[in-house]
């Protein structure tokens, strides 16, 4: 019996027991960002909701002001901000691999990190915001401005507050490649803050693009 014992433990001990599986808990700051995006979402929601009850209630407004959009410019301008989110998601590839910066030529795009893709992201935010400005300037010279009348207000209110949205995401990727070139090892915090800075970017590009279809198209 003992004997018996003895080699039923041997063989215990010598089976090897079954993995526990890995507990993958979800990043918080990843969360917190969503969580935020959320918020933001509904705040957009808000300005929509503001657009449609206006134009439901003063429809005449709507005959004249879309008259006076640049419909062929802001297509343009609509562009360069959906290129510039494909440009910020090559530089989350990259930083997913560790690679803050290029390896190689400036030249070799193939070889790019993390701070040319956010640059060239950053340039292309800064000329939508550009774009916005021209036009406000271009509209107030047509005699459309935000004390025009409600439909002044509600075009300058909702795109106003868009372009302030690519203003803060713009803040947020200098601090995020200010950041690459002062950590001493690019790791997992810093790829982190490329990946959530994603999120707020393809979030304002999506925004927009609702915008452009309400207010530019949908005329």
């Amino acid at each position: 019996m003992m004997a018996a014992v003895a080699s039923a433990q041997a063989v215990q001990s010598s089976t090897p027991s079954p993995a526990h599986g890995s507990v993958n808990r979800p990043n918080m700051v990843s969360v917190g960002v969503i969580v935020w995006l959320a918020s933001e979402l509904m705040f957009f929601a808000g300005l929509f909701a503001m657009y449609f009850t206006i134009r439901s209630v003063a429809p005449a407004l709507w005959e004249t002001g879309p008259e006076k959009l640049n419909v062929t410019f802001s297509s343009v301008n609509t562009l360069i901000l959906v290129i510039s989110s494909f440009w910020c998601q090559f530089g989350v590839f990259a930083a997913e691999r560790f690679q803050p910066r290029r390896r190689g030529r400036l030249w070799q795009v193939g070889g790019w990190g993390m701070q040319e893709w956010f640059v060239l992201t950053y340039i292309f935010g800064g000329i939508f915001v550009a774009g916005q400005v021209y036009e406000y300037a271009e509209l107030a010279v047509e005699g459309l401005t935000i004390a025009t009348d409600p439909y002044g207000s509600v075009f300058i209110l909702t795109t106003g507050f868009h372009g302030i949205h690519v203003l803060g995401g713009l803040v947020a990727f200098l601090m995020v490649i200010g950041r690459s070139f002062a950590a001493k090892r690019f790791g997992h915090q810093e790829a982190t803050s490329a990946i959530v800075i994603s999120y707020y970017w393809h979030f304002v590009d999506v925004v927009w693009i609702g915008l452009f279809t309400v207010i530019y198209i949908l005329k």
